[in-house]
């Protein structure tokens, strides 16, 4: 103990502990008398250099090393692991502090961890600015060589500093380095550092900020300028984790941060290992931030009663409780009587990061610049003195009455600091889960049943400021996936499970929370691909070559028939993960010499459009491609959320890239109208899935997994799409373990559809994780594998007929779909020889024409399909949707107004007064689309309800949508409920609008008898409309375009398609149907009514005019099919 109580401190020690410790509103004497037992040193700080010659750089020697050493060390010893090396590295750093500086070793920890650091105030300043002013600093010409490595850091130099592009602190070494002042480590301290940097975050401006870095650059050199740049942007990339640092410090240091967020109090409270904390020493603390406890991604290939066994549950106890996942900021809500403050209470709030927001949402009742406190004063109990909440701040829009994206926080909470008594602005409002200290005692040894209880006692809610998060008590996995859906339903992030028995455990991510979810994105196939147009230079070790890609979508037909470029394309999104190096190698390679600098001035605006126009040009890129001469890239995400960032005003969520798709050019890849019209459908297919999927997602390992393999059915993108050799070509070494776990006896050469001998077959297989076996003695796992019946075959054959033998095809096939390699499904071509199961299973991996449904054909096998193909002779069996879903599968484009609503089936409901030819015309748009209308609640497949009105009656229609609201929530796939705006924009646009944006929000969830129009102009009790009656619109009333030339040719084939559909004998309508119906189709035929088997009525009847006329007027005489090897080849249509 002598050694931590030296009393010998020197002066300079004295007179240094002053300097840091008596900056700002906090003077020496005022940290004294809040840490009276605060260790002092006695002696000065090391000089700042000795950080990175003895810790940083030792660290970062070690940071990249593997495994467990090797040979025995001199002394005979064995070697230390790398990370037992850095840990060793750290100790001594600390040992040295220790004996020849003292036990306070906050003046070096705040500079080894500055992005912990919660004591000092931010800069203010990124690589941007900290460039500016090291220009002026050095007095450089902005535009020089130097200048520019300063100010575009992120762009590749000419010279030796090229090795630095994307590291700016390095940037600034390499041209610091050739005008320092010191070619030495100055002898500034430690300490001083601390006491200017204090300086520099309390400095306003340049003018304020420039003298300071004047005073570095001074006293030093350029590596120790590199260091402090780094610490500036808290970006040290040493090679330890601040839990090594702190465990090295003292065992307890990890659980006193994570309970106080506080660098100063872990090495202030615990200078000597010796000394143990006390167990309530590692309780929350009122006033101090703590690390919460999160929820655990879930399980890789999840599914819900796995995930609820994880939470812990028992056979004697099975609740757990289901939470919505909430789409805003963790905060921590800190609340203590304080009588010296206006109000009484005191106010303070921190989010997950330990950031200070107590200035943003208020310290107290009476706080005028409070967005939030401010209204609180009846949230608590009397009886509360002080307490700390844990919950979500998150957007509300009273407008709407909803929750909005979370990147509207701030701007909300900056609205209500100026606004605060306007109800009708954005607000903050904070949803409370959680209740972690109570009145002088921590709840976080409490189980969550019994915290939520107090909570309830405590806490009273104030509308649409501070609410207590709801939740969902269940007891079988069954209750997960309809609150899933509902929450897909809403928009919302997901789901949380949580355990009610369990206890609070701080910076924690475990199984007593697990997160849940939705992938919205798996109906949209694998993947999308899409052109990349521009490219964005990386930092770190991607420094100096592109490492993230601005892609695009091509424009569609409205846009070229509207002037654009037909090489165009309207930028989407960002993508820059799930790239190797040799995918980085292989876009150099394609794209070599033909990226341009993007000139902000001179936009290329023929080719790219970026959201914000010209004017802001929103994530501008570093450089640009022309479309023409680019790549095409096969890229997944989680979901598609709205962005203005961009110039589809949407962008994918999460993008992940896949592959390279050398197989397209620019002009095959994604254009808008296809993507739109896929989105569509993927939206249509979430609420159709009989199974809710949710989101898969794992923690990426540290050290690379071994790859799994994958079976046929498993979701591809668990599996990397890598670049291989063609299929029969060895690999060199085991690159691949698609065969890994299954034994092979191959007992022939292949024959066809390629020669190969048995050694070459055997090397493949082996080369792909397979093992071999000279027995033939059939196994499970174990594959015989022959293409013609030699003595082996014909004498195991012998043994048992009903043996599985394998062609060597089926090898091949799995190592050749399209760059991803698994274990397809047997088909019958892959079957020598077979049991009657085996038979039988193979049969249904094909269609009837013989089209595999898991493996990709090549062009010639498809053509002996087309070839094997009956010709379609039986008219009267022609379905219209039918035929339209194969012109769309084969790649015909289903645009123009004729299609807009295809696949919906759509309820028109209008407020009581709105008169009829209204309601029609929104029909006719309908109808005229493709869509379906209908008048009952119950009508099977129902997408849409459009509620009708005009713009005075918004709430009235809101009215009648929470009725509406209410009755669609009980059915099995509630429909959209969206504003009549939907259907009109959905027509002015040529195409399907999303609907999140014209979303009807209710104002009451009261029940009322509101009343609706419907198509026969009477108006009905909502509580009717279940049991009305379809009545469809005059077919008069439709809006056909009399002067289409192509509707006016294709009049007659229309009638004959309708008359085969069973239109056109029955008079009873003809009055009302053939004569507009003449005023653009000569001679239509199409007002029928036939029985149950055929078109319903006359409102049907135009339906199918609509869908055949728009699909026939693409079609006549001839189809294009758009297939992989027959693009543009066009067969004919049978008469």
């Amino acid at each position: 103990m002598s050694r931590i109580k030296r009393e010998d401190t020197s002066q300079e020690a004295v007179d240094e502990d002053s300097l840091q410790y008596s900056f700002g509103d906090a003077g020496l004497g005022e940290v004294d008398e809040k840490y009276p037992n605060r260790p002092r040193n006695h002696s000065q700080t090391l000089v700042f250099s000795e950080l990175f010659t003895n810790l940083f750089n030792p660290l970062n020697e070690h940071k990249n090393r593997r495994g467990p050493g090797g040979p025995a060390g001199r002394k005979g010893g064995p070697r230390l692991s790398p990370h037992e090396q850095r840990r060793l590295i750290i100790r001594r750093f600390i040992d040295r502090w220790r004996s020849e500086v003292g036990n306070d070793f906050y003046p070096a920890l705040r500079l080894i961890l500055p992005d912990k650091d919660r004591d000092r105030g931010v800069y203010g300043l990124k690589e941007s600015a900290i460039g500016k002013l090291l220009v002026k600093l050095i007095k450089i010409a902005p535009d020089s060589e130097d200048g520019q490595n300063l100010l575009k850091w992120k762009l590749p130099g000419q010279t030796f500093a090229s090795r630095m592009a994307g590291d700016f602190a390095g940037r600034c070494f390499e041209t610091l380095s050739k005008r320092q002042m010191r070619m030495t480590p100055g002898d500034m301290r430690i300490g001083e550092v601390n006491s200017l940097l204090d300086k520099l975050a309390a400095a306003s401006g340049e003018a304020e900020q420039l003298p300071i870095f004047q005073t570095f650059y001074e006293r030093m050199n350029a590596e120790e300028m590199m260091w402090l740049i780094r610490m500036i942007l808290k970006a040290m990339k040493i090679g330890a984790s601040e839990r090594t640092f702190l465990y090295q410090w003292h065992p307890d240091a990890e659980a006193l941060f994570n309970v106080s967020s506080s660098l100063r109090r872990v090495c202030w409270e615990l200078y000597d290992p010796a000394l143990r904390l006390e167990q309530e020493d590692t309780r929350v603390t009122l006033m101090q931030c703590f690390q919460p406890q999160l929820a655990q991604f879930q399980p890789h290939s999840p599914n819900f009663a796995t995930m609820v066994q994880d939470l812990g549950v028992t056979d004697e106890d099975r609740r757990f409780w289901i939470e919505e996942k909430l789409d805003g900021e963790r905060m921590q809500l800190h609340m203590i009587d304080d009588d010296d403050h206006p109000g009484g209470k005191r106010f303070s709030f921190w989010s997950r990061k330990g950031k200070d927001y107590t200035y943003l949402y208020g310290n107290g009742f009476q706080d005028d610049n409070s967005a939030l406190t401010r209204h609180l004063s009846d949230a608590f109990d009397p009886r509360v003195s002080n307490l700390i909440l844990d919950g979500e701040m998150v957007t509300w829009d009273p407008k709407i009455d909803k929750m909005v994206p979370f990147g509207t926080l701030k701007t909300a909470a900056l609205l209500g600091q100026k606004t605060p008594f306007d109800d009708t602005n954005e607000r903050p409002l904070f949803r409370i889960f959680d209740i972690l200290y109570l009145n002088d005692t921590a709840l976080t040894k409490n189980s969550l049943q019994d915290r939520r209880k107090a909570l309830a006692q405590v806490v009273r809610d104030v509308h649409r400021r501070l609410e207590i998060h709801p939740y969902e008590e269940a007891t079988s996995a069954d209750a997960v996936e309809p609150l899933l859906r509902k929450v897909v339903a809403d928009s919302s992030e997901g789901l949380v499970l949580k355990n009610p028995r369990s206890v609070y455990r701080l910076n924690s991510r475990n199984n007593d929370w697990i997160k849940v979810k939705p992938e919205y994105m798996s109906e949209f196939g694998e993947s999308l691909d899409c052109v990349v147009i521009g490219g964005y230079y990386g930092s770190g070790h991607r420094g100096g070559t592109i490492s993230s890609f601005l892609c695009g979508l091509r424009v569609g037909e409205n846009h070229i028939k509207a002037g654009a470029n037909p090489e165009k394309c309207i930028s989407f999104f960002k993508v820059g993960g799930g790239f190797k190096a040799e995918d980085y190698a292989q876009i150099r390679h394609l794209t070599e010499g033909k990226w341009m600098d993007w000139d902000p001035k001179k936009p290329p605006s023929e080719f790219i459009e970026l959201g914000g126009g010209e004017k802001y040009q929103y994530e501008r890129p570093d450089v640009w491609i022309r479309p023409k001469d680019s790549i095409v890239v096969s890229v997944k995400a989680a979901s598609i959320g709205a962005s203005p960032q961009f110039a589809m005003q949407i962008t994918l969520r999460f993008p992940r890239f896949r592959r390279l798709r050398t197989d397209r050019t620019w002009d095959s890849a994604l254009d808008v109208d296809d993507f739109m019209k896929l989105k569509e459908d993927a939206e249509q297919q979430v609420k159709e899935k009989k199974e809710m999927k949710i989101e898969d997602r794992k923690r990426r390992p540290q050290k690379r997994a071994r790859r799994e393999i994958l079976i046929a059915g498993q979701d591809p993108d668990t599996a990397m799409a890598d670049q291989k050799p063609a299929a029969g070509q060895a690999q060199t070494g085991r690159t691949r373990s698609v065969f890994e776990g299954r034994k092979f006896c191959v007992m022939t050469d292949c024959v066809k559809p390629i020669r190969k001998t048995k050694a070459q077959l055997e090397s493949l297989i082996k080369a792909h994780g397979g093992t071999l076996s000279q027995q033939t003695d059939p196994q499970p796992w174990k594959y015989l594998i022959a293409d013609k019946y030699g003595i082996k075959v014909a004498s195991l054959l012998k043994r048992d007929s009903e043996v599985d033998i394998i062609r060597p095809n089926w090898v091949l096939d799995c190592l050749d779909q399209d760059g991803v390699e698994f274990l397809l499904p047997f088909e019958e071509k892959h079957l020598l020889n077979a049991s009657e199961a085996t038979k039988q299973t193979a049969e249904f991996q094909v269609d009837e024409y013989g089209d595999s449904y898991m493996r990709a054909v090549d062009v010639d096998e498809l053509k002996q399909i087309a070839e094997g193909i009956p010709k379609f002779e039986d008219a009267d069996s022609f379905d219209v949707d039918e035929f339209l879903d194969s012109l769309e599968s084969a790649g015909c484009e289903m645009t123009g107004l004729g299609f807009v609503f295809r696949r919906c089936i759509v309820l028109v409901a209008g407020v009581a007064g709105t008169p009829k030819h209204y309601l029609d015309i929104l029909r006719s748009y309908i109808r005229f689309g493709g869509g379906t209308v209908v008048d009952n609640l119950q009508s099977q497949g129902l997408t849409h309800v459009v509620v009708a009105g005009d713009s005075n009656e918004g709430a009235a229609a809101r009215e009648l949508a929470a009725e509406l609201r209410h009755r669609i929530s009980l059915l099995r796939r509630p429909p959209r409920l969206v504003t009549r705006q939907w259907v009109d924009e959905s027509w002015k646009e040529k195409t399907l609008l999303d609907e999140e944006a014209y979303h009807v929000a209710s104002l009451s969830t009261q029940k009322s008898t509101s009343s609706l129009s419907l198509a026969n102009g009477k108006e009905q009790t909502i509580t009717n409309i279940a049991q009305t009656r379809p009545q469809h619109a005059a077919v008069g009333e439709l809006p056909v375009d009399a002067g289409d030339p192509d509707l006016d040719a294709l009049g007659p084939l229309v009638g004959g398609t309708l008359d085969a559909l069973g239109g056109g004998d029955d008079a009873e309508h003809d009055d009302a149907a053939g004569a507009p119906l003449a005023q653009g189709l000569d001679g239509g035929g199409a007002g029928a009514t036939r029985g149950d088997d055929g078109v319903q009525d006359e409102g049907q009847a135009r339906d199918l005019v609509g869908i055949a006329g728009g699909a026939l007027r693409q079609v006549v005489g001839q189809v294009v099919v758009v297939l992989d090897g027959l693009e543009g080849r066009r067969l004919p249509v049978q008469a």
